[in-house]
């Protein structure tokens, strides 16, 4: 159980931590002042998160590793995240919209980690939902804005929501720790958020007038540790300072 735990808990921090980094990336850079800090302290938000995360997966490790180590020094077929939160920032659209598709699951998935067996997720996830509630009311606004606003925006939003729609359905597919995890009543059957899931974003998406992507092709592979070649160089940016200067501390 102990290895399962382990690999269950990466799973679900890689998500953030990746995101979180992808998001942070618009520091500076946000289309509006207040825009660019809300992004930010999202991203910080997500950060925050992952360290309770890993501090608890080195705690279980019982190694000499630290959650600096967990977070910083693996190899980039060592991370569990999804492929969706790994792709770049084309433009703020694809921005909002990925985060929008993560937010809805991440809320919805909490929800159920607070029912964990397991005392310490089930008290990270009853602190972290009340951050990613207003992340997700934060995206989901950004989304009808965006798409019931200019011909423009909705363009790039539709085109958003779209590309990204096929990294969606790897959000319910099931490790083997997941599993392992789901049957010691300590993680969450993924399998039962789908239909709510997919309601709720329809939902949202024909309130922002935007178009339900028909497509059926869906892309998976990132929680076995199979990624786009996106990672790779976000990776060369989140570990550079502790690659460069080895045991260094903040």
């Amino acid at each position: 159980m102990k290895e399962n735990l382990y690999n269950y808990i990466l799973g679900i921090a890689d998500n953030s931590l990746i995101l979180g980094q992808r998001i942070g990336e618009l520091c500076g850079h946000g289309p509006s002042l207040e825009t660019d800090i809300a992004c930010t302290n999202i991203s910080l938000d997500l950060l925050g998160q992952v360290r309770s995360y890993f501090q608890y997966a080195a705690k279980i490790a019982g190694d000499e590793r630290t959650e600096d180590d967990i977070a910083m020094l693996r190899k980039e077929r060592d991370y569990k995240n999804v492929l969706l939160v790994e792709q770049p920032n084309s433009n703020f659209a694809y921005t909002i919209g990925r985060q929008f598709l993560f937010d809805v699951y991440h809320l919805t998935f909490l929800a159920e980690l607070q029912k964990s067996t397991d005392l310490t997720l089930s008290a990270i996830a009853n602190k972290c939902i009340k951050e990613v509630s207003y992340h997700e009311r934060f995206s989901s606004d950004w989304v009808k804005r965006l798409g019931d606003g200019t011909v423009e925006s909705k363009e790039k939003m539709q085109e958003a929501i779209n590309d990204l729609w096929t990294y969606t359905d790897e959000l319910f597919h099931q490790t083997k720790a997941d599993k392992a995890m789901v049957l010691e009543s300590v993680g969450v059957d993924v399998t039962k958020l789908k239909g709510d899931y997919y309601k709720r974003v329809k939902d949202l998406l024909e309130e922002a007038t935007l178009k339900i992507p028909e497509s059926k092709w869906f892309q998976k592979g990132g929680k076995e540790g199979v990624h786009t070649e996106h990672l790779g160089y976000l990776l060369s940016d989140l570990q550079y300072m502790q690659r460069t200067y080895p045991n260094m501390e903040w």
